[in-house]
């Protein structure tokens, strides 16, 4: 337990101070805001909480990955390999609902980890979801802006990736940015005309596209193993198989379940939805729906659009940058291209609006800690978003998007999100323990075996990403060791004394 004079990297923030300062489970006015921040605002109901959740899902990975893990790993199987992460995230889901219906504030699976395991794992998760959102959301505007320059045929000095400042991408990153600064429910509303148009297009790929679907394409269904090529670097070698000393292989079922960790990227960001917990009206009701009803709709379309592009075309053939598209102009449906781009601008554009959204609370939750400077945490006065950190957040990701050529690290994202989902499966058993009495409106079932099952799922696809994606991914977690030691752990709000903490409460 926390006290007002633990300096412990592992002490916790007590339950009743985050409710206080989110406003209480259910929304309720409260005295005191825990920092004297302010609060966000609760405008969101469940049908705008699957909104950003499947704005933010549907994305590059659904317009990329099909054809890339197709070609290369899984073959028609990876109508398996996202069944398989779709599995993975609903039981990481369920967790999610747990503790965001008994804890709705923002930050989420950081919030979650610093009310049960400690500050050090809060922190490196905090660190962890500022590297999926920011990355992701630069990559994703460079793939809009080069999406609209093929369908618009803009000059490619400024859009696209040959353009020397890619002036397309930081474009729409400011403009989003302006959206997610102005209001919630702007946001809200720019998100759900996109998702519209989105789902209606991958209903009508699942749709038109079995028209054209040949058993011939989908038999195999699983290709037989096959050695991967001998120039291939060791270090592209999934953990499991060097840790086990297994011969590298594609296609199979090693190939599916590879397959599976990389896909793994087109359901990250559907945990964006609980950071908007001290943003909407009914949590308790609302977060476990927009949660279970994001993964449920947007793994049936995975599964459909996975399952009819490998029908129409051989898996060998498929094109890796736009195999949805190439797909369709490949049986002479040339003419459903151009409305394929259309969506994926839309998708794209979704994406990036969600995650400057999600990394500016997740800023405002780490701000009102005190883990990075609490000047950032302010929330505007008519605006009720906070204003700074997300300014701060699309100035950063401009400036990626338009100055470095950055290529799709779908595994680099994968295994941030597994290690985030890892954690918060961990806090749900933990916080069942700690803190018996919460009022707890959505519980998941069969705890702790759900739980347990979801941690050790998570860390089995950790293990069949590459050997590259774990040093990558070890090098920014050794950073962000670095930032927390030099100015977090000094400056956190639990080191202050407990009557200086307005709102807040310390555990004894």
């Amino acid at each position: 337990m926390s006290t007002t004079s633990d300096h412990s990297v592992l002490r916790t923030k007590p339950v009743e101070d985050v409710l206080a300062q989110a406003g209480g489970p259910d929304g309720e006015a409260r005295p005191g805001d825990g920092g004297g921040h302010g609060r966000l605002r609760r405008r969101l109901g469940a049908r705008d909480l699957m909104g950003f959740g499947i704005g933010i899902v549907i994305g590059t990975g659904i317009f990329t990955l099909t054809g890339i893990e197709a070609r290369n790993h899984a073959g028609p199987g990876v109508v398996i390999s996202f069944a398989v992460a779709g599995l993975v995230s609903l039981l990481a889901a369920l967790c999610y609902a747990e503790l965001a219906s008994a804890v709705p504030t923002a930050g989420s699976a950081y919030t979650y980890a610093y009310a049960t395991i400690g500050e050090l794992f809060a922190w490196i998760i905090g660190w962890d979801l500022i590297l999926e959102f920011a990355l992701g959301a630069a990559v994703v505007a460079r793939g809009w802006s080069g999406y609209l320059q093929e369908l618009l045929d803009l000059p490619t000095t400024l859009f696209g990736e040959t353009a020397p400042v890619n002036v397309g991408a930081m474009a729409i990153v400011v403009l989003l940015g302006v959206v997610a600064v102005v209001g919630i429910r702007e946001s809200a509303r720019v998100t759900n005309v996109l998702v519209a148009v989105k789902v209606l297009i991958c209903v009508f790929v699942i749709v038109v596209g079995a028209f054209f679907v040949k058993a011939a394409n989908l038999t195999p269904f699983i290709p037989a193993a096959k050695p991967v090529p001998a120039d291939t670097s060791g270090l592209k070698q999934p953990l499991s198989q060097a840790l086990f000393g297994i011969e590298p292989t594609a296609f199979g079922l090693a190939g599916v379940l590879t397959a599976a960790a990389v896909v793994f990227f087109a359901y990250t960001g559907f945990e964006a939805v609980a950071n908007l917990g001290e943003e909407t009206r009914r949590p308790a009701r609302d977060l476990p729906l927009g949660l279970l009803g994001t993964l449920g709709v947007c793994t049936l379309l995975y599964v459909g659009v996975s399952f009819v592009i490998t029908g129409m075309v051989p898996y060998g053939q498929l094109n890796e940058g736009a195999p949805i598209a190439s797909a369709f102009e490949s049986v002479g449906a040339g003419w459903a291209a151009a409305l394929i781009s259309v969506a994926a601008v839309a998708g794209l554009t979704s994406v990036i609006l969600v995650d400057i959204v999600a990394m500016g609370r997740i800023g405002f939750s780490m701000g009102r800690d005190g883990l990075i400077p609490q000047s950032v945490a302010a929330v505007h006065p008519r605006w009720g978003t906070p204003w700074k950190i997300t300014i701060g957040t699309v100035v950063l990701i401009a400036l990626l998007a338009g100055f470095l050529p950055l290529k799709v690290l779908a595994d680099l994202v994968s295994i941030g999100t597994l290690f985030a989902f890892v954690v918060v499966s961990v806090a749900v058993p933990i916080l069942r323990r700690t803190k018996p009495g919460l009022r707890r409106p959505f519980r998941v079932p069969l705890s702790p075996v759900v739980p347990a099952l979801s941690a050790l799922a998570c860390l089995y696809l950790m293990t069949n990403l590459s050997i590259e994606t774990w040093l990558r991914f070890l090098v920014w977690m050794l950073l962000g060791f670095t930032v927390y030691f030099a100015y977090g752990r000094r400056n956190a709000r639990l080191n202050a004394p407990l009557e200086s903490r307005s709102g807040s409460r310390v555990d004894r």
